[in-house]
């Protein structure tokens, strides 16, 4: 049985396992935003960052890239992306059902945010995410880089995202 993974964010340009095969998915039920503060890998205590998670909101939905781990590599694979984003328990794994493009329904290890987290921060205008990003550093780099990898990849399999591209636009002004 193949293992898949949903990814929205950094997964999409750094899925940091071996990957079979990509394709365009959909989860229903979720909505990919800057809901999560980060402390560790693009912002610290003392400047959090933000980074993207899965917000579960009815009614929404999030399309992003279901990724099948190449066969033999599941358990490595599952030991390093708890490694990644369980770093702080902001995260939650979930097993979720996704639609990919081709019309086939699969079960994808996602990690979704937990409400109740003291890193929970949804509801942010854009133009205080944009404030945050633009300045935060974190262990894995600049939230900036974080915020445009994530667009570009997006914009790359066609799925451009309003938010992400005004943030990115937004984020290089106050660079500047």
């Amino acid at each position: 049985m193949t293992m898949w993974v949903f990814g929205y964010g950094s997964l999409l340009w750094h899925p940091g396992f071996p990957v079979a095969r990509r394709e365009v998915a959909t989860l229903q039920g979720f909505a990919r935003s800057f809901c999560m503060s980060s402390i560790h890998h693009r912002g610290s205590e003392e400047i959090p960052g933000l980074v993207l998670a899965l917000d579960e909101i009815q009614g929404t939905h999030c399309t992003g890239l279901a990724l099948a781990v190449e066969a033999g590599h599941e358990e490595a694979t599952l030991a390093e992306l708890r490694a990644r984003e369980l770093i702080s328990s902001a995260y939650l794994e979930r097993d979720l059902q996704v639609d990919l493009a081709s019309g086939e329904r699969v079960t994808a290890v996602t990690y979704v945010i937990d409400p109740h987290h003291v890193q929970y921060c949804g509801g942010l205008g854009l133009e205080e995410q944009a404030q945050i990003i633009a300045v935060a550093v974190g262990g894995r780099g600049p939230n900036p880089e974080y915020l445009f990898n994530t667009a570009e990849h997006l914009a790359e399999i066609g799925l451009r995202d309003g938010d992400l591209d005004w943030l990115s636009d937004r984020v290089r002004q106050l660079s500047a």
